[in-house]
């Protein structure tokens, strides 16, 4: 216990030391730098390796997020990358993000080292180099700044692959959404014209009713003046014809 308190102590001086040194320039620089990051990239807001550990993250968050403080940084966007730097804190604390931001970086490793393969069978040199070592040949070159600034530039492609994907579907359900929503609302109103339409019938039923009734009460005697179809003759049951007038000499 004594021991971790007297490193907390070691490290709360370092950074009392370190600030002390800080010009504002610097404290301008740092948020310009924030501020450039790219976007889907936790590790770049922070500047820490992939390999980062939570410690390393919370003890990396905490020097520069003191170091683009609002109330210490006179800069302008200080606020936005004092942001920035809280949001990235907070996906790389999170496991489920952590674990695909670092799936994304297999990947890239997975890609590069494919590539570094096809250019050793053409680079004969290499190839029997790389052999004799054992691999270390290959850890060497994956530890140099040239592959780190490659595999950094491959995360980037990737994890902008994976975003314009997720919006792309994103969108489509979106879209589904929107549609089964309208299918949803045309539904609704046609089973609402035709609930209007029975109530408007059922209610207009004692009115249809009561004029069925007076037709059929003034059908049986004729109105004067009215004139009345003629008679069908009924003397041959298998004809049926109008009995037309018989003209009188």
């Amino acid at each position: 216990m004594g021991e971790a308190s007297s490193a907390s102590t070691d490290d709360d001086l370092l950074l009392k030391n370190f600030f002390a040194e800080v010009s504002e320039v610097e404290r301008d620089n740092e948020v310009n730098r924030i501020l450039t990051c790219f976007k889907l990239n936790p590790f770049e807001h922070l500047n820490l390796p992939f390999g980062a550990s939570p410690e390393d993250i919370k003890r990396q968050y905490r020097k520069l997020s003191l170091l683009v403080h609002p109330d210490k940084c006179k800069h302008p966007q200080a606020k936005e990358a004092f942001g920035a730097l809280a949001k990235a804190q907070q996906l790389l604390l999170d496991q489920q993000e952590r674990d695909y931001i670092l799936s994304q970086v297999n990947a890239a490793k997975d890609e590069l080292r494919m590539k570094r393969k096809k250019h050793l069978r053409k680079d004969t040199a290499s190839k029997i180099k790389s052999l004799v070592e054992e691999g270390k040949y290959e850890q060497m070159y994956e530890q140099s700044e040239e592959f780190q600034q490659e595999l950094k530039l491959k995360v980037r492609e990737i994890l902008t692959e994976q975003e314009w994907r997720r919006r792309k579907m994103q969108m489509r359900i979106s879209e589904e959404q929107g549609r089964l929503k309208k299918d949803e609302e045309e539904a609704k109103e046609m089973w609402k014209r035709k609930r209007e339409h029975e109530e408007q019938w059922e209610g207009t039923r004692e009115q249809r009713v009561s004029s069925w009734r007076d037709f059929m009460k003034s059908g049986k005697k004729a109105k004067k003046g009215e004139i009345r179809p003629p008679k069908l003759k009924t003397e041959d049951p298998n004809k049926s014809y109008v009995q037309r007038p018989v003209k009188r000499g």
